[in-house]
């Protein structure tokens, strides 16, 4: 019936509250009990208290003149409607009663024997009288000059009105314990509900959520301003997240697919075209051409591929890093370099000048450094068009002595304010309309990070856009507190 977390609510907190519960009504019924007996008590003891006065001056051994004093005590005691009185011999015999009737010859009571043996005298006794009745007596022990006992007297109550009104107020202590119970289990039920329901509800919708339902978020109930709301409102985002993700990361596999059958499909067509060909029947130009295609676009394949094992490489944390001592400049500037023909090609300005200052060595993976500034030059040269230009220049000040700066500034189509936060995501692509995967800028961040450096981009939709490179440069011992493979 009970299950999560009401029931652990029911074990751990309601258990030990009902417990506690019953443990104070259980000592408020013994306090009750205990106080009205002691009253009883009490106030047998303060009547039989009067004996010293009665009997004080009592000096016969003779048992008839104790019965005379005794029978004079017990016709003028003015208690007679509260308790009852008895006259004992020295045997503890009954012999007198207040009432008249000797009906106690059969009661097993032990309080006369008990007196004798007590050293004040007197004696209670507490328990069940023959006819079934609860009855409290109090006996003391007459002596004698000689200090002989010559009887004693017996006061004797009725425990029933007194239980009667214990019992009365046993059971409205009890009531207010089952009130405060009700108290304490009924808002706690209702307030565990209000938690349980939303959460099994989200679990359900989070279920939806994880099989690729996403609308399913639609159906959170946000009505609490609390940490159930906050939790509703994470588990919406999360799907709205999600639901992009999933949107980008198909549209991922989307262009990754045309941008593997594109080159795929060249190559299958220039092999065709030269194996179906008469040897000796292709001219050398159209031979040079197929081959041409064949390679660049099978180094096109290589990129794409290697764009995405290193993606998965640093999605898995297996990224492996070769740190050395580099030279920025010299790396950077062979980069450029490389892309010069292609920028001659696309009609684009490459515009770069290797400062003739040295600077600083650097301290990191020449190969993964140089897959950056790949990345971020061929970005730059694909979003700009014929007749642009890419500008790109090493800084290093001594404002800022332990960077070195690397900006690259197109005057291509921009990005977007909407699209800027989110170019550097994984399968982010802002621009559909040319040819990428939608990976790289993510990949090259991740290894800006692993570096300890950071790519930061600038752009406005229509004006260009500036990515800048920073990376700390190599401190002495550098190399003793990182190993020269970095796993990450």
């Amino acid at each position: 019936m009970f299950k999560g977390i009401t029931k652990r609510w029911i074990l751990n907190t309601l258990s030990v509250i009902l417990t506690i519960i019953v443990l104070i009504v259980v000592a408020l019924i013994f306090v009750v009990t205990y106080l009205f007996q002691s009253s009883v008590e009490q106030s047998l003891n303060a009547t039989s208290s009067e004996l010293s006065l009665v009997f004080s001056g009592f000096r016969s051994s003779n048992a008839g003149d104790f019965s005379v004093s005794a029978r004079d005590y017990v016709e003028n005691f003015d208690k007679k409607e509260q308790m009852g009185v008895m006259v004992l011999n020295q045997n503890g015999a009954v012999k007198l009663t207040s009432t008249g009737f000797l009906n106690y010859e059969n009661e097993n009571m032990t309080d006369f024997e008990d007196a004798k043996a007590s050293e004040d005298g007197y004696a209670f006794w507490s328990g069940k009288l023959s006819s079934g009745e609860k009855a409290m007596s109090e006996t003391r022990v007459i002596y004698n000059e000689n200090g002989n006992v010559v009887g004693g007297i017996r006061y004797i109550v009725s425990m029933e009105p007194v239980n009667g009104r214990i019992l009365i107020i046993s059971v409205l202590i009890v009531a207010m314990g089952m009130i405060i119970m009700a108290l304490v289990i009924i808002p706690g039920l209702m307030f565990i509900r209000s938690l349980v329901r939303p959460i099994r509800r989200l679990s359900e919708i989070s279920a939806q959520i994880a099989q690729g339902d996403f609308s399913a978020s639609e159906k959170i109930d946000h009505k609490y301003d609390d940490e159930i709301g906050d939790l509703c409102d994470a588990v919406s985002d999360m799907a709205k997240d999600l639901q992009t993700t999933e949107q980008m990361k198909n549209d991922f596999i989307s262009r990754v697919s045309h941008e593997l059958r594109t080159p795929l499909t060249a190559i299958k067509g220039w092999a065709e075209t030269m194996q179906l060909s008469e040897r000796g029947t292709l001219d050398r130009k159209t031979f040079d051409r197929g081959m041409g295609v064949i390679i660049k676009e099978s180094s096109r394949l290589t990129s794409i591929v290697e764009e995405l094992l290193d993606f998965g490489r640093i999605q898995s944390g297996r990224m492996v890093l070769i740190n050395e001592k580099i030279d920025i400049l010299a790396e950077f500037d062979e980069t450029v370099y490389m892309l010069k023909e292609r920028a001659i090609e696309d009609g684009i300005h490459l515009l770069y000048d290797e400062p003739e200052a040295v600077y600083p060595p650097v301290y990191g993976d020449r190969n993964r450094l140089k897959q950056v500034f790949l990345n971020i030059l061929d970005n730059a040269l694909k979003y700009t068009p014929k007749g642009g230009v890419v500008a790109a220049q090493v800084i290093y000040t001594k404002d800022d002595p332990d960077v070195i700066k690397i900006i690259v500034t197109d005057s291509g189509c921009g990005i977007s304010a909407e699209d800027l936060p989110r170019v550097k995501d994984k399968f982010f692509k802002a621009n559909q309309k040319v040819s990428g995967s939608g990976i790289g800028l993510a990949v090259a961040d991740e290894i800006m990070n692993l570096h300890g450096g950071s790519l930061d981009i600038e752009s406005g939709e229509g004006v260009g856009t500036t990515v800048t490179l920073t990376f700390p440069i190599y401190k002495e011992g550098q190399e003793n507190s990182m190993p020269e493979n970095v796993k990450l």
